[in-house]
């Protein structure tokens, strides 16, 4: 039987691996061009939050069901309040989690800002992932 401290590792990985395939993705449309604009910055929003949410399951800290990233940056506060600090900009791509995927929800995203979606996810996946790389090679 694994002990609770395994499977909390193996769920935050869990959740780690959910956000790098979005990253993936985002990376990968963002290779094709502008015509998808709105699916990658539905992406590397998405990625974010599951990073962000890692960090939250490594801790055992509760959080809701939310695309909010800012309501989950402060929560990561409490444990990593310079990460959550460094990360406060990762906020402008909550919109980007529910309102760009309606028609007339939210404006059309603008020719580069998928690149900036993309460029902000990847400055939080390293973060992330240099935040916790100690706690998942832990025996």
């Amino acid at each position: 039987m694994k002990q609770p401290d395994e499977l909390q590792r193996e769920l935050v990985q869990q959740w780690l691996d959910r956000a790098n395939e979005d990253f993936d993705a985002a990376e990968l449309l963002l290779r094709e061009g502008g015509r998808f604009r709105g699916v990658i910055a539905f992406h590397a929003q998405q990625a974010v939050e599951k990073y962000l949410k890692a960090v939250l399951v490594r801790h055992q800290i509760d959080f809701p069901k939310t695309h909010d990233i800012g309501r989950l940056l402060e929560r990561i506060a409490v444990v990593h309040p310079v990460a959550s600090a460094a990360l406060a900009g990762s906020d402008i791509l909550t919109p980007y989690g529910v309102e760009v995927r309606y028609p007339s929800d939210a404006p059309e995203l603008l020719p580069g800002e998928e690149v900036q979606a993309v460029q902000i996810a990847r400055q939080t996946r390293d973060q992330i992932l240099t935040l916790l790389s100690s706690y998942l090679v832990e025996s």
